[in-house]
C-alpha cells in the first residue's frame, strides 16, 4: 500500500469531473455524496469537491478534502478502475471526524467490486 496521492489519482480536468456528473450514478449520506464512472485505467482516481456554501473557511474545506484523501489512499486499491467525486454535504468539525470517515467507509464500499470466491 503506498502512502501517496499521486497525480495519476487524481481527477483534474473539468471534462472528468464532467463525464463523472453526467453519468449521474451516486450515494449519499447526512455528510457526503459521491459519484462514480467506471475507467479503464486499472487504478482508481479522486475528485474532491467542497463548496463555500458548505464550509465558508478555507482551513475547513482543506480539512474536509484532507479526510477525503487520507482515507481514498487507505481504500484505493479495492475501488481500482474507478472514478469518483465526493462533494462535502455539510460542513465536518473535528469532533465528528471519525464518525465522518466511517460514514464515507461505507459509501466507499457499496461501490467497491465484490472479491471472487
Amino acid at each position: 500500500m503506498t502512502q501517496s496521492f499521486t497525480r495519476r489519482q487524481r481527477l483534474l480536468k473539468t471534462d472528468e469531473f464532467s463525464s463523472v456528473f453526467s453519468l449521474r450514478r451516486s450515494q449519499a449520506n447526512g455528510f457526503f455524496q459521491v459519484w462514480i464512472k467506471p475507467n479503464e485505467l486499472g487504478t482508481a482516481r479522486l475528485g474532491v469537491v467542497v463548496a463555500k456554501k458548505v464550509e465558508r473557511r478555507a482551513v475547513g474545506r482543506n480539512f474536509i478534502k484532507r479526510t477525503v484523501r487520507e482515507l481514498f489512499r487507505h481504500e484505493a486499491a479495492s475501488l481500482a478502475g474507478l472514478d469518483l467525486i465526493v462533494r462535502a454535504k455539510r460542513p465536518l468539525r473535528r469532533a465528528e471526524a471519525a464518525e465522518a470517515r466511517e460514514a464515507l467507509l461505507r459509501l466507499f464500499r457499496r461501490f467497491a467490486p465484490c472479491p471472487a470466491s
